[in-house]
């Protein structure tokens, strides 16, 4: 999940029950949720009130939002979805359901990502029996009552070009991508994946549109590649983190810029593969959740230097941006496993943040009379 998120659960107090995902050994990427994961997680929590989905996750991989939402909603359940990354799902019948079009009750929309508007501009989608005067005075508690009309005006000259055009938009951005991952793929070392890793479950379905690319078997960390293209070559792509990379196609994009990006990635092959060993096969290292992350983020707290805090419980974050998914949390346990993990992403130059001190040298922890 995004930080933000947990910063919800931090400020309003809920409990949060952790639904770990698969995770894809051959990529090292954390996938969707397994729908019998979510029923028990559902049985062993009959007090609980919604739960919260990536539709997709930053990867562009979707669990079974059918599934999940009718069994949520059997059980008195909210569904609450984090469609940041899928604006573009309510525009083509050959991309993922939407969240609205399989009953979800609240899908925040991030139109400033695939939808073409101004960045901090977003959408929140509301469906059945969801207020919406309640939505807007909870919404009231934490945005400013000065409200962006540049902002505003963005979103629905948006909004109009996509209902007006968004089926073809989004067709000739999937013909892009897919022409892309070809010529990717035909390089040899690169694994530009899609929806062959359909599994009808973790992997219920996959966004076409995402050109996401395995790197460590040409010897590169994705946030490796991420700072040559942008070093050496002037291409910008999203992001970068351990194994992979991702680039973000829009409309708004050329083949000529597509080409660019295949013939730089072929050079950095040329140039600079190496050896595979020694580099880390995994994104996600199951959280061992001790206190609520409201707890530990008001609780008393003290500073150590981070290498020295394995055993100890963490009271702020600590993650690569982007994606911006925390690889600690307030309330988590300190593992040497994690630590050793940080480090790694430290040295791979990945941007580390989250904590109170800049430089990620030292960590905040509750102390130990709290622990």
């Amino acid at each position: 999940m995004h930080r933000s998120a947990i910063n919800a659960l931090i400020l309003s107090g809920a409990v949060p029950v952790y639904v770990n995902p698969g995770v894809n050994k051959e990529l090292g990427i954390p996938l969707g949720m397994a729908v019998k994961d979510v029923e028990r997680a559902i049985l062993e929590n009959p007090d609980a009130k919604a739960i919260l989905i990536n539709n997709p996750t930053y990867y562009g991989i979707c669990s079974n939002m059918q599934a999940i939402t009718d069994l949520a909603h059997r059980h008195g359940m909210l569904v609450l979805v984090d469609e940041a990354h899928g604006t573009h799902f309510y525009f083509s019948d050959e991309l993922p359901a939407s969240a609205m079009s399989v009953g979800a009750d609240m899908a925040s929309v991030s139109m400033h990502k695939s939808g073409g508007s101004l960045t901090q501009s977003s959408l929140l989608l509301i469906n059945n029996e969801v207020s919406e005067g309640y939505t807007r005075q909870i919404i009231n508690l934490t945005q400013t009552t000065s409200g962006s009309y540049l902002l505003l005006s963005s979103l629905d000259i948006s909004r109009k070009n996509l209902a007006l055009n968004g089926k073809d938009i989004f067709r000739k951005v999937g013909e892009m991508a897919q022409y892309t991952r070809d010529e990717i793929n035909k390089i040899g070392g690169y694994y530009a994946f899609s929806e062959e890793l359909r599994n009808g479950d973790t992997i219920y379905d996959f966004d076409t549109t995402k050109l996401s690319v395995h790197s460590l078997e040409i010897g590169l960390a994705g946030v490796e590649v991420y700072d040559i293209l942008r070093d050496e070559y002037d291409i910008q792509i999203e992001f970068g983190d351990i194994g992979n990379f991702l680039a973000y196609i829009s409309v708004g994009d050329r083949r000529l810029d597509l080409e660019r990006l295949v013939s730089a990635l072929a050079e950095i092959k040329r140039r600079y593969s190496k050896d595979k060993g020694g580099l880390f096969d995994h994104e996600y290292i199951n959280p061992q959740v001790v206190y609520t992350p409201q707890k530990a983020f008001y609780a008393p707290k003290e500073t150590l230097p981070i290498n020295e805090s394995a055993g100890r419980i963490a009271s702020e974050f600590v993650m690569a941006y982007p994606p911006g998914i925390p690889i600690l949390a307030p309330g988590e346990m300190i593992t040497p496993d994690i630590l050793k993990y940080i480090q790694y992403c430290k040295d791979k130059g990945s941007f580390m943040t989250g904590t109170e001190d800049s430089k990620i040298e030292h960590i905040n922890v509750l102390k130990e009379t709290e622990q």
